[in-house]
């Protein structure tokens, strides 16, 4: 996947740090954990885009 899709994993990121921080100034505990699932979200599907670069680094690197 591209640039695009490394883009939109860390809005999402960036989207989930805003729900916990305004989950944690307002009270609002299922806000909080929404923002903190948003993140493990972003950064498991970074960890597969992760991957993905190594294995074509690695593809690229055996021709």
């Amino acid at each position: 996947m591209g640039f695009t899709d490394k883009a939109k994993n860390k809005a999402e990121e960036f989207g989930g740090k805003g729900k916990e921080k305004t989950g944690e100034a307002t009270g609002d505990r299922d806000l909080q954990a929404e923002g903190k699932g948003d993140q493990a979200s972003a950064g498991v599907k970074q960890a597969g885009e992760h991957v993905k670069d190594a294995a074509k680094d690695l593809k690229d690197g055996l021709k």
